[in-house]
């Protein structure tokens, strides 16, 4: 079995891609570390997959997916992870800003400090400052709302067990969020490493700053999914019973109300008339609304088995 699999991404990276394979290459041969290099190319418009396809004849450790179009980092890791072998699953960029002079301590960190997950820390960033205080921001609410202490989640360089990426499923732009699904699927030991973070050498950043309001809907879908994804009538029902239950406590208030004020004989109004009416009679047809969305939650996990499927156009195997 391999040691190590390197999982790249990349979307028009061509310029870079030649520097990384023999970087990383050093790398592995002076560690005698046995690896394979997994290359998803996400669709690029610019010659990357020839890059590929021509070092793949390099190097007898590359292999290669190729999307027929663009469909986002997470799509991309996705795949990789299915493809990976090795016992430890590095994932990189492919812009040259991750340094593979980091894969020794990271695969020492799974390998033998019994980590599940370890992820960089860039703790120095040739980032503009319109790039690192979202992030900042971004990093505080991921914490506050997973409980997972890390202080880069959003860093391209991660160390995995082999059977921690295989239970991982990404979709959207999910890839932000692979610490907080290892750590609900019960892969608790996950740690940081601080890492060096170079400045881009080739082309331009893929990225804008809609991916830090992206990130904070993706965070909180994550978040729904893996709290109430298994039993969506936990949250659904206890709503609906709430909503229910206080339009019914409202409605028998005004008619105990009408009912007093006849019996001794003073001034009331039908209760119809009073807008608190209106208002009870909506929540208990939402309480009813709710508690059946419930219901039919229960029923669509309990018959569906969602799969995620991207169309590859090539592979190198």
């Amino acid at each position: 079995m391999l040691q190590i699999s390197i999982v790249v991404p990349l979307y028009n990276e061509a310029e870079s891609l030649p520097e990384l394979c023999s970087w990383v290459d050093q790398v592995m041969q002076k560690n005698q570390f046995s690896y394979e290099m997994i290359f998803v190319n996400d669709g690029s418009k610019d010659s990357s997959w020839q890059v590929i396809q021509d070092l793949s004849k390099q190097y007898s450790t590359i292999k290669g997916i190729s999307f027929a179009r663009n469909y986002g980092k997470s799509a991309a890791l996705h795949e990789g992870f299915q493809k990976a072998s090795g016992r430890v699953v590095i994932t990189m960029d492919a812009d040259l800003q991750d340094s593979p002079d980091e894969i020794p301590e990271l695969y020492r960190m799974i390998s033998q400090d019994g980590y599940d997950l370890v992820s960089g820390w860039k703790q120095k960033r040739f980032d503009p400052i319109s790039k690192t205080i979202p992030t900042k921001l971004y990093n505080a609410a991921t914490r506050a709302l997973s409980g997972v202490k890390l202080n880069d989640f959003n860093c391209g360089l991660k160390a995995y067990k082999l059977e921690v990426v295989k239970t991982i499923k990404l979709y959207g732009e999910m890839h932000r969020y692979i610490p907080v699904q290892a750590k609900w699927n019960g892969f608790t030991k996950i740690g940081e490493k601080v890492v060096q973070h170079q400045a881009r050498k080739y082309g331009v950043t893929k990225f804008g700053l809609e991916r830090f309001l992206y990130g904070f809907l993706d965070l909180l879908s994550i978040t729904f999914v893996q709290t109430f994804g298994k039993r969506p009538m936990h949250l659904f029902g206890s709503l609906g019973i709430l909503s229910f239950f206080s339009g019914t406590v409202i409605t028998l208030w005004l008619i105990g109300e009408k009912l007093y004020n006849i019996a001794n004989n003073f001034k009331y109004r039908n209760v119809t008339d009073n807008p608190l009416f209106f208002l009870a009679l909506v929540a208990i047809i939402l309480g009813v609304q709710l508690f059946v969305a419930g219901f039919l939650g229960e029923l669509l996990i309990t018959n569906s088995d969602k799969t995620t499927q991207y169309q590859i156009k090539e592979e190198i195997a």
